[in-house]
């Protein structure tokens, strides 16, 4: 059986969802494909579930600490099934509303369940139904990379995509990797009172962030009872009194650790295999598909956005992509994807990041010509109201002009946007001054970088001030 359309997307997840609400919405002819579940990683084993989590554990910590609010302190009743329990009901809710088959279908996509094969450049097998179509995309996601540690496998281990869906929740975990997916999940875990060993084989936790801010995080992780282990390389795993039990090194040292579970959240592959790509001409490589500016492969009917193409392992971004493919696939001239991708990692503090750091920018503007500005939310009012002071703004500019923002505090994930679109448009710090921020907020504590970079310039130019004869 043979039909023809304008685009087919294999993959319902963040970036399918974009690209199938956009095409719809364009009046074409759409046959999306999903082997799974819609919503993909970000409903089910991402985003939802672990910010959901997160959720309960702020809850939960902040009844144990209240003292530091003026009210009496108490050891919370912890229930992890039930915790468990509400996330679920959390993805229930989505799936019902947002994500349904149902919804896509009134807005005139097909959605078909099954799993993809190219056949062609301009074919895609599904269930013994060969799908005739002018563009295919790409949306296949990523799943979790396992490292090769000796009797890892034999010992079994969870990952993001199994542990919300466990039955029983394990009384203390051994996490590998030290990125963001693991440091959420252990300050999550640990306020929930599991306990918690977190092993990254860096130096330091969050590779990829501001080092003097993930630090500070790494900090209060510790403070919060969280074990961390870095420069540790977990060489093998075996089971011992009933205890899943880590050895390894660690600089130059052995060393051991056990829990009840393993936590693999060592970084993320994209999901290219059983698609044959290689035999219908589509370039991949270790990162994934590989996609120009514009998203398409190397072949041209077929692009691919979010995950699989490897830029930035984000929802936000995959669901960005997607639109960007689209556009370019059915409307006049063309669109390329954005170098500059806003993130955050949400612990609590959250650390939120936008450009380059201060080293990227040392390395490509030369340290002379780099200045960091940077000021601690314990001078903001509005964390002094809130008792929560730890944290810091910082800002890399290049002759005042902002290339890179990085926030630790709360809700940095809101407060990163406009320091973000200050990089996206080359402007400068004192191109704020003119915008009046609400007070008391955290955003406040830009207006006081501002107005520091403003007396610097007030005190060159004073001179020039009429003063009283």
């Amino acid at each position: 059986m043979r039909s023809s359309h304008d685009l087919v997307i294999v993959g319902m997840g963040s970036a399918g969802i974009a690209a199938a609400e956009l095409a719809a919405a364009l009046g074409l002819d759409v046959v999306a494909v999903e082997r799974g579940r819609i919503g993909g990683d970000c409903l089910w084993t991402g985003c939802v579930p672990s910010k959901a989590l997160l959720a309960s554990a702020r809850t939960a910590h902040q009844i144990r600490t209240a003292e530091v609010m003026g009210l009496t302190a108490a050891e919370p009743g912890i229930d992890p099934a039930r915790v468990w329990a509400r996330i679920r009901s959390v993805q229930a809710g989505i799936a019902a509303t947002d994500d349904n088959r149902e919804r896509f279908e009134a807005m005139g996509v097909e959605v078909v369940e099954g799993t993809a094969t190219l056949t062609g450049p301009r074919t895609v097998s599904v269930g013994g139904r060969e799908l005739d179509t002018r563009f295919v995309l790409l949306c296949t996601g990523s799943r979790t990379s396992v490292p090769p540690i000796a009797g890892l496998s034999e010992a079994g281990f969870v990952s993001s995509e199994t542990l919300f869906a466990l039955a029983e929740i394990p009384r203390s975990f051994v996490i590998i990797g030290g990125g963001p997916v693991a440091v959420e999940l252990a300050q999550g875990f640990s306020r929930l009172g599991i306990r918690v060993v977190l092993l990254e084989l860096l130096p330091r936790l969050l590779a990829r962030e501001e080092p003097e801010l993930a630090e500070l995080l790494t900090a209060v992780l510790q403070r919060e009872g969280v074990e961390i282990h870095v420069g540790a390389a977990a060489e093998r795993v075996s089971i011992e009194d009933g205890l899943k039990v880590v050895s390894g090194t660690k600089d130059g040292a052995p060393f051991r650790v056990a829990a009840e579970e393993l936590l693999v959240a060592a970084g993320r592959t994209p999901r290219v295999e059983g698609l044959r790509l290689e035999e219908v001409g589509v370039e991949v490589g270790r990162g994934g598909v590989r996609v120009d500016r514009r998203l398409r492969t190397s072949v041209p009917s077929i692009y691919a956005a979010g995950d699989v193409a490897g830029r930035f392992l984000f929802t936000h971004s995959a669901a960005y992509e997607a639109t960007i493919a689209v556009r370019n696939m059915f409307l006049p001239g063309s669109s390329r994807v954005p170098e500059l991708v806003p993130w955050c990692t949400f612990t609590d503090p959250e650390l939120a990041h936008a450009g380059l750091t201060v080293a990227e920018a040392r390395e490509r503007f030369g340290a002379d010509r780099v200045r960091v500005r940077r000021i601690d939310l314990a001078r903001s009012d509005r964390a002094r109201a809130d008792g929560t002071t730890e944290g810091a703004i910082l800002l890399v500019t290049v002759r005042e002009r902002v290339v890179g923002a990085h926030v630790l505090g709360p809700a940095a994930g809101e407060l990163i946007h406009e320091l973000a679109l200050l990089v996206r448009e080359r402007r400068k710090l004192l191109d704020l001054g003119s915008l009046i921020h609400a007070y008391p907020t955290y955003s406040t504590s830009v207006n006081l970088l501002v107005a520091e970079a403003a007396y610097e310039r007030a005190r060159r130019w004073g001179w020039l001030a009429r003063r009283r004869r």
